[in-house]
């Protein structure tokens, strides 16, 4: 059955079983530093610390949480003064369950970015979203702390509505929010052959994207298999290739959806090269080639991986 997994960090097992246990999706998550000393910038307004612990499920379930940490003014002081100043948001996304999340995804949004998202759903669904309150935009005082806490507060509850309607959650509007500014960015970078700095937006994507959807949904493969092939783009692989190709080849075990089959074959002869490069056994996967070739299907892929994905989510990186 799909299902949303957990995520925590710890080392990675050899375990296939254990690939989508919640102890080692994000173990192979890197961090880039940045060398570069600067003033640590203020931040306009902080969410303020809870005065209880929050309510944890206890029944094996879990519980998707959309939070804002913070709010700062861009761009900093002394930073291209020619650009109007704005707010960013610093949106916090976790799934809880007996222990709150310790890996949640980040990302930074605007305004504009939560309201262009309300109208979009307004208009498709107007019956899902009569009961969603929305604040306007105001032409002075929105660097106001207190504005900022009452627009943080209904963005979180707007956020958490939209997730628990799978009629919303699917829409092509939600998906843009969660993830188009990263991948943009990223993609960007892996056109750039800058896949060390591209690998880590890509990481957090799938980290945000998984705790929302199914593990087997178009999102998460999609975003999944766009991470194995900026791993493996290089002469040399990322030291998480193999971590993230294993994850997606038991991801991909079961699968029924026809569009995502399409990914398959490029992402079994990628693993099957990564494999090779490792030294590690190739036969699983070049089984899994020959059955599918007595089934009649064409494992003659002559697109890579990174071109089967552009096919079906067409982005800015040289294929």
């Amino acid at each position: 059955m799909a299902r949303r997994t957990q995520v925590h960090s710890v080392e990675l097992s050899d375990n296939t079983e254990e690939l989508e246990s919640p102890e080692t999706i994000e173990s192979g998550s890197l961090a880039i530093q940045d060398d570069s000393v600067k003033e640590p910038q203020k931040d306009l307004w902080e969410r303020p610390q809870p005065t209880s612990a929050p309510v944890l499920p206890d029944d094996g379930s879990t519980i998707l949480r959309f939070e804002i940490q913070l709010a700062r003014i861009m761009p900093p002081d002394g930073e291209d003064l020619k650009v109007k100043r704005y707010v960013v948001y610093e949106l916090s996304i976790r799934q809880d369950s007996s222990i709150i999340d310790p890996q949640p995804a980040s990302i930074q949004r605007r305004y504009t970015d939560f309201r262009n998202l309300y109208n979009s759903l307004k208009k498709e669904f107007p019956s899902k979203m009569t009961t969603i309150y929305f604040p306007n935009k105001v032409l002075v005082g929105n660097f106001s702390p207190d504005l900022i806490a009452e627009r943080s507060a209904a963005f979180e509850s707007f956020l958490t509505h939209v997730a628990s309607s799978s009629a919303l959650r699917e829409t092509t509007a939600f998906l843009n929010f969660l993830q188009d500014s990263e991948l943009t960015k990223a993609c960007l970078l892996l056109d750039e052959r800058r896949n060390e700095m591209a690998i880590p937006l890509l990481e957090n994507c799938f980290r945000l994207l998984n705790k929302i959807f199914m593990d087997r949904s178009r999102p998460v493969l999609l975003i999944l298999c766009r991470l194995v092939a900026a791993c493996t783009m290089s002469p040399v692989p990322h030291h998480s290739a193999e971590r993230w190709a294993s994850l997606a080849l038991s991801r991909y075990d079961t699968l029924c959806d026809i569009d995502l089959l399409q990914l398959y074959i490029p992402l079994l002869h990628t693993c099957t090269h990564l494999w090779w490069q490792r030294g590690l056994d190739q036969k699983p996967i070049t089984d899994r080639l020959e059955e599918m070739s007595k089934k009649g299907i064409n494992t003659k892929s002559a697109l890579t991986l990174i071109q089967a994905i552009h096919k079906l989510d067409p982005r800015t990186e040289t294929i």
